[in-house]
């Protein structure tokens, strides 16, 4: 999963911090084991003893090696089976047992050059929080309200609102759920105050949930970013928008509420086709109708917006207004 320098390292730093947690509890549980069964204590010690006895001896270059490995494993399991025994005796289940933080890698957070499942996890976590900090994150399907849409035909395209809501709804959590490194990408298109970025947001927590890594930005924040990041020499910012192309899901919101000019345009341009090229997955929302954003920005951009993904419309009557008014 594709998530940014930042969420791994805060991630591994967890994970590090856990560590040394168990480690630390770990240790003390021995030091207070020492202290009520000294016995423990001398245990311990000949165990060290007995595996420096036998290192010596496969080293040695006289005698009988074998013999003497041989009695230093009868010792060594003597010494394990009195220290089971006193563990059992005298202390609860599992008290003694030196247990990793995570028994597949041991707390190192990969298996190989694979990461392992405990790193993911926290790197999942951390991502929630990145979406939570943006105030993306808490929407959730479930709060999805159809009624707020009127069940009328559209004036202008000829089709039941609601039935098209319905369907837009059920499509933005099929997304959502069935999401994987295939999936394609879509164009959320209408007015304003149609839920575009509620159910944006939908898509961004519940994919984020699943494990996978997404970023979600405002249009005029990620331009923003883009352009002090080429422009200002500011090399922080520039490893700040790397997320832009290694995340799972980039979501743009607001597409046509930043300030226009050549930048924004090649900008655009560049995001768009990089993205697409790499076969990661965009949702973009805009107020803009296909023609809008040919004239705004370019052709090109447009023609691959209609060629690359799938339009999903929203309909109906400002939702903000309603709310405001108790409708």
């Amino acid at each position: 999963m594709g998530y940014s320098a930042e969420v791994i390292q805060r991630a591994r730093a967890r994970l590090a911090e856990a560590k040394a947690d168990r480690e630390s509890e770990n240790q003390q549980h021995l030091y207070t084991a020492y202290e009520q069964v000294p016995r423990l204590r001398e245990i311990d010690r000949q165990l060290r003893l007995t595996m420096a006895l036998a290192a010596q001896a496969v080293f040695s270059q006289g005698g009988d090696v074998q013999a003497a490995m041989n009695a230093a494993k009868e010792k060594n399991l003597a010494l394990q089976q009195e220290r089971e025994a006193l563990a059992r005796t005298y202390f609860e289940e599992g008290y003694l047992d030196e247990t990793p933080i995570c028994e597949k890698c041991g707390g190192s957070g990969y298996m190989g050059s694979n990461m392992c499942e405990c790193l993911s996890e926290l790197c999942r976590q951390e991502q929630k929080k990145e979406l939570t900090f943006l105030n993306v994150g808490r929407e959730s399907f479930e709060q999805f309200r159809l009624d707020y849409y009127p069940d009328r035909i559209d004036p202008k395209w000829n089709v039941n609102i609601r039935t098209v809501m319905d369907k837009t709804y059920q499509t933005c959590r099929k997304y959502a759920y069935g999401f994987s490194e295939k999936s394609g990408n879509l164009l959320f298109s209408g007015d304003t105050g149609l839920g575009k970025t509620f159910l944006s947001a939908c898509i961004a927590r519940t994919v984020a949930d699943r494990g996978y890594s997404v970023v979600y930005e405002s249009a005029g924040h990620l331009f923003s970013k883009l352009e002090r990041a080429k422009f200002s020499g500011d090399e922080e910012a520039r490893e700040e928008v790397k997320k832009y192309g290694q995340c799972d899901l980039l979501i743009v919101d607001d597409l046509g509420t930043e300030m226009p000019g050549q930048f924004v345009t090649a900008a655009l341009y560049n995001l768009i086709n990089d993205r697409l090229l790499c076969g990661k997955a965009i949702i973009i929302s805009t107020n803009l109708n296909t023609e809008d954003l040919s004239r705004r920005y370019s052709p090109q951009i447009a023609s691959r917006l209609r060629g690359s993904f799938t339009r999903v419309a929203f309909l109906g009557d400002d939702i903000r207004v309603k709310k405001n008014w108790g409708m």
